[in-house]
């Protein structure tokens, strides 16, 4: 198995990256901004324990589960759709591509928090790496033609 630390330390430095780039998101955490929210990615051999921490972020993989105040499991590319505002959370919980375990007024903070930030994770890993960013947008429109997942936010067309 691959080791966890790169992709832990790459995390990492995205979370940071978001951190400075919405700071609002964790206010309006409130109280659940110090809750520790465990996000089990069901196809891949890890789950992805994220420490809000008021704005300081922390984020640690592990192969096993952790100790958290709440759990989100379900495939990666809906937990990345519903990111990116591609999926709606409640269609993906009913109809069990989802699951919430533990404190659900924290998932819910979770939640309103990233959709008010209209998080890009495309976008903020692309500015992270500056100079390298035209590549990273190129390969991320690649992987989403490819894969179908929503590596990124689009805005959405209006249609008359």
């Amino acid at each position: 198995m691959a080791p966890l630390a790169p992709v832990a330390l790459a995390l990492n430095r995205l979370a940071r990256r978001v951190a400075r780039s919405h700071p609002s998101m964790f206010r309006r955490m409130g109280p659940h901004a110090h809750a520790r929210f465990e996000i089990d990615p069901t196809d891949l051999p890890f789950v992805i324990v994220i420490e809000p921490r008021g704005g300081a972020p922390l984020v640690a993989l592990s192969r096993q589960p952790k100790p958290c105040d709440a759990r989100i499991a379900g495939p990666l590319a809906a937990l990345l759709g519903m990111v990116h505002g591609a999926y709606d959370g409640d269609a993906l919980f009913f109809s069990r591509d989802l699951t919430v375990e533990g404190d659900t007024s924290a998932v819910l903070a979770l939640r309103n928090a990233i959709d008010a930030a209209e998080l890009d994770l495309g976008a903020e890993l692309a500015e992270a790496l500056g100079p390298a960013s035209g590549l990273v947008r190129r390969l991320t429109e690649f992987g989403e033609r490819r894969t179908g997942v929503a590596l990124s936010r689009h805005e959405e067309i209006e249609t008359w």
